[in-house]
């Protein structure tokens, strides 16, 4: 009798240790978890990143443009940029696909409007991207050959560099931290640079 006991005290609490077992793994299944996973991307940086996306996208645009028998600096420098472009537009897609938000920004520098500061640029209600080309410059870039293609190009680039500057100036001021405020923050000073280097090329053009 006393083994019998034992062996159906041992049954028991076998079965009652499934039991716990099976609880434990349905119970996610069944208790709906109420907390939500942090968003990869606050609104701003979202719409900051659909925006560079655009901009960067014209700066390739306008390296396509630009014929081959330039001088061989302004072509380097034209390479470089694309190079640069290229490696932060695949960060910044890389950024929304985590995000899981699409490419193009629905209101296009909504964000810059909406933000109530002083972004450095003319018109702040526009809603044309600081520092954007036309087509008509796109095509006349395309049109262009040698010395007239260089100062095209450049004069372009440098205003584009100095729009990005502008929205990259507005985007460090409204975010707080991460690393969209630090590629922002990069942008800046890249971008600055390059934009200068190319005032100094287009001076030299005019001696």
């Amino acid at each position: 009798m006393t083994v019998r006991r034992g062996l159906a005290v041992g049954a028991a609490v076998c079965v009652a240790l499934l039991l716990l077992a099976l609880g434990a793994a349905a119970r996610p299944l069944l208790i709906a978890d109420e907390t939500e996973p942090a968003p990869v991307l606050g609104p701003v940086e979202i719409a900051f990143v659909q925006d560079m996306i655009a901009h960067h996208q014209q700066a390739l645009l306008l390296t396509q443009r630009l014929a081959d028998d330039v001088d061989p600096t302004v072509l380097l420098l034209a390479r470089q940029v694309a190079d640069t472009q290229r490696t932060e537009l695949g960060m910044m897609l890389g950024w929304l696909t985590l995000a899981r938000a699409t490419v193009t920004n629905p209101e296009p520098m909504a964000w810059m409007r909406a933000s109530g500061h002083d972004h450095g640029s003319a018109d702040t209600e526009s809603v044309t991207m600081p520092g954007a080309v036309t087509q008509d410059e796109l095509d006349r870039l395309a049109a262009a050959r040698g010395r007239d293609a260089e100062a095209l190009f450049l004069r372009l680039m440098q205003r584009h560099h100095q729009g990005a500057v502008v929205m990259a100036q507005a985007a460090d001021r409204l975010l707080s931290n991460g690393p969209v405020k630090r590629t922002a923050r990069d942008m800046i000073t890249s971008q600055g640079q390059e934009a200068g280097l190319m005032g100094m090329m287009l001076a030299r053009m005019q001696n």
